[in-house]
C-alpha cells in the first residue's frame, strides 16, 4: 500500500527503565494481589536500535498462572486484582485470582454462562472490556457470535442473572474472521475490532461493520470525533485485527490476520484504508495506509498485543511465539523505506522509518503452542493465553493455559539470533 500520505505522528520516547499506566484499559488502578510478583522493568538494552543485543527469550519469563481451560479468548482486569476471562465455546466469563489455591495457581471461579452464543469455529464468545467506572456501575462488555450476526453487549455483574443488553448488532459473522476484540481507549470510549466475515468486500464498504475497527460510547453510539459523519467506524480496510493496544502517548496499534501472504501490525489513524482486499502487506495504492511489520504465516497469524514502555509485544497464533518490536522515533506512516530478512517461511520485514527500532525479536517458540491474546496487567505484567483446544493444534494436558511474562535484562553473553 502506497503510502504517499505523510503524515507524521510524533511518538515521545518513554523512560525505558519504568512502565508506564495501562493505557489499554482506564479503569481505577487494581488493588495489588499480596500473591502478585513485583513487576520487572523493561529492559534498556532493548531499546537501542536495530542491532539488539539480546534473543528475545533471554529478555522474558514465563511463569504458568491458570491451566485446564477451553481456549480462554478475552481478558480484562478488575480493580481488586481479578481478571474477567472468557471462553470461546464455553460461552463463560470466569473470574481469575487475585488469590491463589492450594496448588498454587490463581483461583479461577465460573461468573456467568452467556445464553444465545453461537459457538462455532472461530466464533463464540469473545472479546471482554470492563468499564471504566466499574467500582460504581459493576458492568463489562462483551463481543459475541449469534447465529445471525456479531453483537456488542453490556453486561451488569452485580444482578443476580447478568443478561446481555446488546448495544451493538448486526456485525457480520461467519465461521471465520470475526475478529472480535474489545477494549476501552485512553480517551475513555469503547473500540472494537471486526473480522470481514470472509465477505472481503465488505471491508472497503463504510456502511457495512465488517473489517473495521470500530470506536463507540458504552450506549453504543458513535463516539465524539469519530472520522465518518454519523459512523461507528474509526478505521477500515481490514480483514481480521484481533488486538489492540496504545503506548503511553495514546498512539493506537493493532495486529491483524492477513490471508495466505502476511500478517501485520499496523499503526491506526482514524479515517486511514488499510488496504484489504485490495492490497495486503506492504504495496502500492492510491489512498491506502501501509502496515509497520509484515510476517509470513507460517511464523505469524499475529493475534494479540500489548505494549510495555517502547515495546509491543505481539502473539502468533500459528507461529507459536511471540515477537517483541521495539517502539521508538518519528513516526512516519508514509515511509516506504523496508528492510527486511529471509524468504519464505522466515520472511519478515519491517519499516524502520515508520518507527520500528530494529528486528522484531520472536520468543517462547514452541514452548506453549499457539499463543492468543496479550494483556498488559496492572502491575506491569503482561498475561497471554493459549488456544491449543481450538482444533488446530495438539493439547497437553495443561491446555489452555494463562501465563504470565515478565521482562529481564539479557546476560553479557546474549547475542542476536
Amino acid at each position: 500500500m502506497s503510502r504517499r500520505l505523510r503524515a507524521v505522528v510524533a511518538v515521545a520516547a518513554l523512560a525505558v527503565g519504568g512502565l508506564g499506566a495501562c493505557v489499554g484499559d482506564p479503569e481505577p488502578a487494581a488493588t495489588k494481589s499480596p500473591n502478585a510478583a513485583a513487576a520487572i522493568p523493561t529492559p534498556t538494552d532493548f531499546h537501542r536500535g536495530p542491532a539488539s543485543t539480546a534473543r528475545g527469550d533471554d529478555l522474558v519469563t514465563v511463569e504458568t498462572l491458570v491451566t485446564r481451560l477451553d481456549i480462554p479468548w478475552g481478558v480484562t482486569f478488575l480493580p481488586d486484582g481479578s481478571a474477567l476471562v472468557t471462553e470461546r465455546h464455553k460461552r463463560r466469563i470466569l473470574r481469575v485470582g487475585p488469590g491463589r489455591g492450594a496448588d498454587g495457581e490463581l483461583t479461577v471461579r465460573p461468573v456467568t454462562t452467556i445464553e444465545g452464543v453461537y459457538a462455532n469455529n472461530e466464533g463464540g464468545l469473545l472479546g471482554i472490556a470492563a468499564s471504566p467506572h466499574f467500582r460504581r456501575d459493576q458492568t463489562v462488555f462483551i463481543y459475541y457470535t449469534t447465529k445471525k450476526d456479531n453483537r456488542i453487549a453490556k453486561l451488569r455483574l452485580s444482578d443476580r442473572r447478568p443478561r446481555p443488553v446488546p448495544i451493538v448488532t448486526g456485525i457480520p459473522q461467519a465461521g471465520v474472521h470475526n475478529g472480535g476484540r474489545l477494549a476501552f481507549g485512553p480517551d475513555g470510549y469503547l473500540y472494537a475490532t471486526t473480522g470481514d466475515a470472509s465477505r472481503a468486500g465488505g471491508a472497503q464498504d463504510l456502511n457495512d461493520l465488517g473489517g473495521k475497527i470500530l470506536r463507540m460510547t458504552m450506549d453504543g453510539k458513535p463516539a465524539p470525533g469519530n472520522p465518518f459523519k454519523g459512523s461507528l467506524v474509526w478505521s477500515y480496510g481490514h480483514r481480521n485485527p484481533e488486538g489492540i493496544a496504545w503506548d503511553a502517548n495514546g498512539t493506537m496499534y493493532s495486529a491483524e490476520i492477513g490471508e495466505a501472504v502476511w500478517d501485520e501490525l499496523n499503526l491506526i489513524l482514524p479515517g486511514r484504508n488499510y488496504g484489504w482486499p485490495k492490497v495486503q502487506g506492504m504495496g502500492t495504492g492510491r489512498g491506502l495506509t501501509n502496515p509497520l511489520v509484515v510476517w509470513r504465516p507460517e511464523i505469524g497469524v499475529t493475534n494479540g498485543i500489548a505494549i510495555v514502555g517502547q515495546t509491543a509485544i505481539v502473539t502468533c497464533l500459528r507461529g507459536q511465539r511471540i515477537y517483541l518490536v521495539g517502539l521508538g522515533g518519528p513516526v512516519n506512516i508514509g515511509s516506504e523505506r523496508i528492510v527486511g530478512s529471509g524468504v519464505g517461511e522466515a520472511s519478515i520485514r519491517w519499516r524502520p522509518g515508520a518507527g520500528i527500532t530494529g528486528r522484531p525479536l520472536e520468543a517462547l517458540t514452541g514452548r506453549y503452542g499457539r499463543i492468543r491474546d496479550a494483556v498488559r496487567a496492572p502491575d506491569g505484567s503482561v498475561w497471554l493465553t493459549t488456544s491449543n483446544r481450538d482444533g488446530r493444534n495438539q493439547p497437553v494436558p495443561e491446555d489452555d493455559r494463562i501465563l504470565r511474562l515478565t521482562f529481564r535484562s539479557p546476560s553479557p553473553s546474549s547475542t542476536t539470533r
